[in-house]
């Protein structure tokens, strides 16, 4: 396994990680879920991610038992607040209020006393950025999370939690967290040089767009598939996205390598991307990821990837 600096930040993580988004405590049950967790860690990847949000609280309870079975500083345990947790309207969003409350909530469920990083998981309209900001930074100053981050800030938003973060004298967010993947590039033209200017590490979410890069549906959507069972992928099930991923998992078996391990190649050789946060539901996938990490793509192959899915890029 390689390791990156996470932004200009002093935390290295793995450049390959382990997020628990639709999988621990949802689409694979806690007995199934471990197991493939531990087989991660013992593979060196060091980086989990997950989430108040996630199975609302139940992957963290998942994840807690596994944690125990390795040194808490050789990990890097992320989680998020921002999504309400219940109808109450105090139980969401980015105010004091919730943070303050987020973190030991979480904190409790991994049975952990801090995260390494605790993530503002969306931009909070109806809280004023000040009040955000000072409440990760008594987060951090409580000795409750090391590190906070940002997922799916715009690059204006970024550049203003740094310009106050500077004012009130808070730690700054060291991490943006993307959905970033060959199909879906639109952090590049301002996002993605943001945060590099800012310093900012970027660790993208849905590397492999929900499977669709692995080349799954490329025939259609399988029984019993993420993309039969539900919307969410609609979007990105298009004629002309199915197209481009036939021709990359073309260029991919001409290259030698396997289509997953070269998109999550592709996006780990993007200037500022740190680590890349994937899923598994078995342990095969985790090997099958790992290799991105060694992988080492020539200028020639990059440029013909792009070339694929540069219809998808904004302009």
């Amino acid at each position: 396994m390689r390791y990156a600096n996470l932004g200009h930040s002093g935390l290295k993580v793995s450049r390959v990680s382990i997020g628990a988004w639709l999988t621990y405590g949802a689409s694979v049950e806690a007995k199934d879920s471990r197991p493939i967790l531990r087989h991660a860690i013992e593979s060196g990847i060091n980086m989990i991610d997950t989430a108040d949000i996630y199975a609302r609280g139940e992957a963290e309870r998942v994840i807690a038992p596994v944690l125990k079975d390795f040194p808490r500083h050789h990990l890097v345990l992320a989680t998020k607040c921002f999504w309400p947790m219940s109808d109450d309207p105090n139980d969401r969003g980015l105010s004091r209020k919730h943070i303050i409350e987020s973190i030991e909530g979480s904190l409790k469920r991994l049975e952990q006393d801090y995260v390494d990083i605790m993530y503002c998981h969306r931009f909070d309209e109806t809280t004023p950025l000040e009040e955000t900001i000072q409440a990760m930074g008594d987060v951090i100053r409580q000795g409750k999370a090391l590190y906070w981050g940002t997922s799916c800030w715009t690059s204006e938003q970024l550049n203003d939690a740094h310009q106050l973060s500077r004012e009130l004298g808070v730690p700054r967010p060291i991490v943006e967290q993307p959905c970033y993947n060959l199909l879906e590039r639109s952090i590049e033209p301002q996002i993605l040089p943001t945060a590099r200017e800012l310093g900012m590490g970027i660790a993208p979410w849905s590397p492999l767009a929900g499977g669709i890069l692995t080349g799954k549906y490329n025939n259609g959507r399988p029984a019993g598939s993420r993309g039969a069972e539900s919307q969410w992928l609609d979007r990105m099930l298009v004629a002309d996205n199915i197209e481009r991923v036939q021709k990359f998992c073309s260029l991919a078996a001409e290259a030698g390598h396997a289509p997953e391990a070269l998109a999550l190649a592709w996006l780990l050789h993007q200037s500022g991307v740190n680590t890349v946060i994937t899923g598994a539901t078995r342990t095969e996938h985790i090997d099958k990821n790992l290799v991105a990490a060694d992988l080492e793509l020539d200028s020639d192959l990059l440029a013909r990837i792009s070339n694929i899915f540069s219809a998808g890029v904004p302009s």
